[in-house]
């Protein structure tokens, strides 16, 4: 017949696993969505000017596209959250015409 041996842990195993928890804790605890852009871009855009294909060349694909009103919305995002410290988000909202140029955008960040 075999027998198991069980071994409790120890004082110094049982702090080790409560460190390796709270670290798994903390590094799970943070998080993104969207996706990165430069916003230092969006002073090149123009209101009446600028196209959707240079809006692509600056600043790459949007993170959603949308309609609002009948006018194609184009949305970048990123957000990073942090349960224990600041979060950092930053928005960039911009409005096109029927004819695919901006007609309206504005950016918001924290």
């Amino acid at each position: 017949m075999r027998h198991c041996n069980f071994n409790l842990p120890g004082r110094s195993s049982l702090r080790v696993g409560l460190f390796v928890l709270f670290c798994w804790f903390g590094i799970s605890a943070c998080g993104t969505t969207g996706h990165k852009f430069d916003e230092s871009q969006f002073g090149a855009i123009v209101n009446g000017e600028t196209r959707q294909a240079e809006v692509l060349q600056l600043l790459g694909d949007p993170y959603q596209k949308g309609v609002e009103n009948g006018s194609a919305v184009w949305i970048y995002e990123y957000n990073r959250f942090n349960l224990f410290g600041n979060g950092t988000s930053k928005d960039l909202y911009i409005v096109f015409d029927d004819k695919g140029t901006v007609e309206s955008h504005q950016f918001m960040s924290n």
